[in-house]
């Protein structure tokens, strides 16, 4: 295809449409409009046929990759594919013709699919209770801390710290700081996991919480849990679980039951609705027993058979969002949980951990792998293994691109050096695990034989190599005519 704009292909007397002649009186603009509102000259529009048209957007479209055309391998993404059943549920015109300020009584449906999905997330993570009003993760996130700081603060002391491990995720020290406490960093052991010691040497009455991704970023389970639980509750604190890596926990462990006070969840990510581009996302928090009356308001209850919104309680965090979140994203969610049920929900879980440990196992004795043991829905490897031959991690990426793949997320995360973090979802089949691992294996070959071919990369995609740093530094999106 070829790379015009629109305005380029544009030829002075071409139409795309004929329009009928007026058959009413014709009126003059500037009687019905304030002249600030005027064109002082006519738009300038392309003069293309109709054909030209659905050919162009039609070309441009098929350049946008997305989970309908191929694996997206992001780890810690959990980019699965969406059943199109999801669309169709959420679609529905007692859904989506739903005013936000209806009254209880004339959305009775929609406030049941609320709570009985927060039912649900309850069961999943055994939780006492969950708000889904967060949109997001990190929404949820920093949901989840206010709470936890309004329940320090009932007890008398907002406390001054939150302890992060360098495992954690990258938006985790942005909440921390912005519902108003200090990040603590403590460092993973030789196996990936968070190092007891350094945790007992920073722990302390002031420390509120702990924020840990489980399984970490690492794509591994942090079997210390039971006696990080015990070091944080002896001091008062409270352990919080990202649990935008939930996709390899759920129907296989309950979070609530292992030590965990509070969670968000990401229904975008483990309940299969399409994220990406912005949003929209969901990011509901589940919360034990203690702290349940300091959840976001309004909360979604049932009395007498009957649902509605209910505040009122002093010791709530109030509203984080207007009406009651991302709804719609809710439906999806919903969906998925009700289609799959509690075994295939698990199954589910038990799939993205099995497509995981193939792919690593297709890699790892080419690939130099960061910690060598088995994982959970993802993995990390590490580039360090052909810098010799000046490659980069980001080259590797780029030359991916060229055998149509998108690229895994890459220097991510932190503490893993040329970081390429793969997680491919148990929505993908063997076949598409294998031809995502010769890629990556025919990669390396070149690397060995040509490995400027990688370094220039990518060479087939309608836009070259970038030179980022002068896009970050210097954007210019404007073109002239």
């Amino acid at each position: 295809m070829d790379n015009k704009l629109i305005f380029e292909k544009s030829v002075a007397g071409r139409r795309g449409v004929s329009l009928p002649s007026f058959d009413v009186p014709e009126v003059d603009n500037s009687k019905l409009f304030s002249k600030a509102l005027l064109r002082k000259e006519a738009a300038r529009l392309p003069e293309v046929p109709e054909f030209e048209v659905v050919r162009h957007y039609t070309n441009l479209s098929s350049l946008n990759y997305h989970i309908d055309k191929g694996i997206y391998p992001l780890g810690s993404c959990t980019m699965k594919h969406n059943p199109k059943v999801n669309e169709r549920t959420a679609s529905l015109p007692g859904f989506t013709n739903l005013h936000p300020l209806a009254d209880d009584a004339d959305c009775q449906g929609a406030l049941e699919l609320i709570y009985n999905l927060e039912t649900s997330l309850a069961e999943l993570s055994g939780m006492a209770a969950v708000s889904s009003q967060p949109v997001a993760g990190a929404h949820g996130e920093l949901a989840a801390l206010m709470v936890i700081r309004a329940y320090h603060e009932k007890k008398g002391n907002a406390r001054k710290y939150v302890i992060i491990p360098d495992s954690a995720h990258g938006t985790n020290p942005a909440s921390v700081i912005r519902a108003g406490y200090e990040t603590i960093g403590i460092k993973s052991n030789a196996d990936g996991m968070i190092d007891v010691e350094d945790l007992k040497s920073h722990m302390t009455e002031e420390v509120a919480a702990i924020m840990i991704t489980n399984p970490n970023t690492l794509g591994v389970f942090e079997r210390d849990i039971a006696a990080i639980a015990e070091i944080v509750h002896g001091k008062g604190g409270l352990l919080y679980m990202d649990g935008a890596n939930f996709n390899a926990m759920m129907g296989l462990v309950k979070p609530g039951e292992i030590g965990f006070d509070v969670l968000h969840f990401n229904l975008h990510k483990t309940f299969s609705t399409p994220h990406g581009g912005g949003g929209p996302g969901s990011g509901p928090i589940g919360v034990v027993p203690s702290l349940v009356p300091f959840l976001p308001e309004p909360r979604v209850i049932k009395e007498n058979g009957k649902f509605s919104l209910k505040t009122g309680n002093a010791d709530s965090i109030g509203r984080v969002h207007s009406f009651y979140g991302n709804f719609l994203v809710m439906v999806r969610a919903y969906t998925y949980i009700l289609m799959l049920g509690r075994d295939g929900l698990r199954e589910a879980t038990e799939m993205a951990i099995i497509n995981a440990n193939y792919l690593l196992s297709r890699l790892k004795d080419k690939f130099q792998l960061a910690y060598d043991r088995p994982v959970l829905h993802e993995f990390v490897l590490t580039g360090t293994s052909f810098k010799a031959s000046g490659v980069k991690t980001l080259d590797l990426a780029k030359r991916l691109l060229d055998y149509g793949f998108y690229a895994p997320t890459i220097y991510f995360p932190l503490i893993v050096p040329e970081a390429i973090m793969i997680e491919p979802t148990e929505t993908e089949t063997k076949e598409e695990l294998d031809r995502l691992a010769d890629g990556l294996l025919t990669i390396l070959k070149e690397i060995e034989e040509n490995p400027e071919l990688v370094k220039e990369a990518p060479h087939n995609t309608p836009v070259r190599r970038l030179d980022e740093v002068k896009a970050a530094k210097d954007l210019d999106i404007r073109h002239k005519f």
